[in-house]
């Protein structure tokens, strides 16, 4: 299974970016977007279940990303707005094959990942 990211690069604070993720949504019951800093854990930043519409956050994301998909397209999107340095990382796509009792935003529940795509707000 291969997932692809796109949309990474340098913005300035206050700015948007919007982050794609080519991957066969089909065969994945949850996506999600984690991100991972120089020196820091990789952390779930957003999530949301490919047969529905329920979406997961990261308190420091909410109310300024927003995830969705286009199932017809097997895309899912990331897009950032008020981005803060903070918000720098390398971004990864994940998929969740099958059903799972870890929470959507645990690493734990995705056995595929993307290669990332690195966001620097400066």
């Amino acid at each position: 299974v291969q997932l692809v990211e796109s949309g990474g690069g340098l913005v300035q604070p206050g700015g948007s970016l919007r982050l794609s993720c080519a991957a066969p949504t089909f065969l994945s019951t949850c996506m999600g977007w984690f991100r991972q800093a120089p020196g820091k854990e990789r952390e779930g930043v957003a999530a949301i279940y490919t047969g529905g519409s329920n979406a997961y956050y990261a308190d420091s994301v909410k109310g300024r990303f927003t995830i969705s998909q286009d199932n017809a397209k097997n895309m899912v999107y990331l897009q950032m707005n008020s981005l803060k340095p903070e918000d720098t990382a390398m971004y990864y796509c994940a998929a969740s094959p099958r059903s799972s009792g870890y929470d959507p935003l645990d690493r734990r529940r995705y056995a595929y990942w993307g290669q990332g795509t690195q966001v620097t707000v400066s």
